[in-house]
């Protein structure tokens, strides 16, 4: 598998868009080691006053807010919860659904009549109102958030491994396997789950791009990660209610978001021309 990921080099955008990927889980690990100042901290300009709406400059690189909070160390904060959660949930997402998609693409008839006919009511429930649902009745919560994308992205990602594994149940080497008197879980895992692989991770790349951007877009209504925590979406809606004043309070979060929705995206595209896939875009 790892000599196939080698075409990714050859492909400028794609790189580019690993590596960005890359930078920001670093940053969600060591963002509070390196962060100037506490996210919640008032900050104080060289008078000794605090530094309300400072703009851009060498002591505070993004500026600061209205209340006087370093906008860059809340942003570097911010990103444990813009990645790690929906990182966590996306891989349940996953997993979950590879699991489901194995078993009913592999075993047919009722089975996966019933398991995608549930999953397809699911997807018929457009993704903000079935989260704005989910996170009405539970409360905002980081776990209510990450049951939201679990939910809405396991159906998805159970579809697209169940197409594959239809395609692979009558390959030659499967039907040996059966006639050996293999296992179940050993058919699935041994012998289709490696021939799903190349899709799985294309899929996976797309849904944390997916789960970023809900995450940043319940954030921003209130529904996310609650304050005090400095998470993204919240920052944006904060400071659009001061974007006159502080246009820059507003400019890197959204920036931000932007940059690594658009950056997993190129990943995911990438991961796509490598395996040659041209599954699931929902």
């Amino acid at each position: 598998m790892l000599s196939r990921l080698k075409p990714l080099a050859r492909q400028p955008l794609a790189l580019v868009g690993t590596g960005v990927t890359l930078t920001f889980l670093i940053l969600a690990l060591i963002g509070p080691l390196v962060a100037p100042y506490p996210y919640d901290e008032f900050v104080r300009n060289p008078e000794g006053r605090v530094a309300r709406r400072e703009a851009p400059s060498a002591a505070f690189v993004f500026g600061t807010d209205r209340l006087g909070r370093d906008v860059f160390s809340r942003v570097l904060w911010g990103a444990r919860d813009i990645v790690g959660l929906p990182g966590a949930a996306t891989v349940l997402a996953v997993v979950i659904g590879t699991s489901i998609g194995l078993v009913i693409g592999y075993a047919g008839g009722w089975v996966d009549e019933v398991v995608s006919r549930v999953f397809d009511g699911l997807l018929a429930i457009p993704a903000l109102v079935l989260a704005l649902a989910v996170l009405a009745t539970l409360g905002p919560s980081s776990a209510g958030l990450v049951l939201v994308i679990v939910i809405l992205y396991t159906p998805i990602v159970a579809r697209v491994i169940r197409s594959a594994a239809l395609n692979l149940r009558s390959a030659a080497y499967v039907e040996l396997a059966r006639l050996r008197g293999e296992s179940l879980l050993y058919i699935l895992t041994r012998e289709i789950l490696p021939g799903v692989l190349p899709a799985l991770a294309v899929e996976a790349a797309l849904r944390f791009s997916y789960a970023i951007f809900l995450t940043a877009s319940l954030g921003f209504l209130g529904l996310g990660v609650q304050p005090p925590s400095p998470d993204w979406g919240r920052m944006v809606y904060e400071a659009r209610l001061d974007v006159n004043q502080t246009p820059w309070a507003l400019w890197f979060p959204a920036g931000a978001i932007a940059l690594l929705v658009i950056s997993v995206n190129l990943m995911a595209d990438g991961l796509r021309r490598v395996f040659r896939y041209e599954g699931s875009l929902v």
